[in-house]
């Protein structure tokens, strides 16, 4: 792998909903036009850690996910922005194995954590994916609506639920006042279709009962 990975700082707001929760009407969100048709995305990860636990104890994940737009390695942090993502492409052979980081992920992780990597947990999600759009088309927003089915790999507990998330895009308020605002405003229309705030910040941390 030689590619220069790509970097992202995503600010989102995750929700937990029941199997039969309605979807919201996003339309009615201040500033979207328009909404695109759902498209269906079969997503599969898998996330790796120290026997210790480094990465975790450093508010850094670690995965490798094959599916969607955003297929490859991805090296997650928390910061007090939103979570900093890097994403480096597979390589062709490396999708269908098992999930061994390249050198340019034990690099970009050396401060936090030195490898043996080996697998934390596998996140399968049927996602149905929807573009919130303004009036010149610019994407304010992506809503997604995930089923999950996950597997705490050491403890050899699964566990599925349904959770949505709000991504802001490029075309979302630039000022953090104007983000807060449109997501009270989100929080509204998910708790009147029968929704609430997520009680867990990572589909990670769901899985492995934290």
């Amino acid at each position: 792998m030689t590619t220069e990975p790509e970097h992202s700082l995503e600010i989102e707001r995750k929700y937990d909903v029941d199997e039969d929760t309605p979807l919201p009407d996003w339309a009615a969100l201040p500033g979207i036009a328009s909404v695109d048709a759902p498209e269906v995305r079969e997503l599969d990860a898998r996330y790796l850690d120290t026997s210790d636990g480094a990465l975790g104890r450093a508010r850094v994940a670690l995965r490798r996910r094959v599916g969607g737009p955003d297929e490859g390695w991805h090296i997650k942090r928390v910061t007090p922005a939103g979570k900093a993502e890097s994403r480096w492409p597979l390589d062709e052979a490396d999708a269908g194995t098992e999930p061994v980081p390249p050198a340019e992920i034990v690099a970009a992780l050396a401060e936090v954590a030195a490898p043996p990597f080996t697998v934390l947990a596998r996140i399968r999600n049927s996602r149905t994916a929807y573009a919130l759009r303004d009036g010149g088309g610019g994407l304010v927003a992506e809503f997604v609506d995930d089923r999950v089915t996950a597997t705490d790999e050491r403890a050899g507990r699964e566990s599925s639920w349904r959770e949505w998330e709000l991504e802001l895009g490029p075309a979302a308020p630039a000022d953090e006042r104007s983000r807060d605002d449109l997501f009270a405003r989100a929080d509204d229309l998910v708790r009147a279709a029968g929704g609430r705030v997520a009680a867990s910040g990572s589909k990670l941390g769901r899985a492995l009962g934290l």
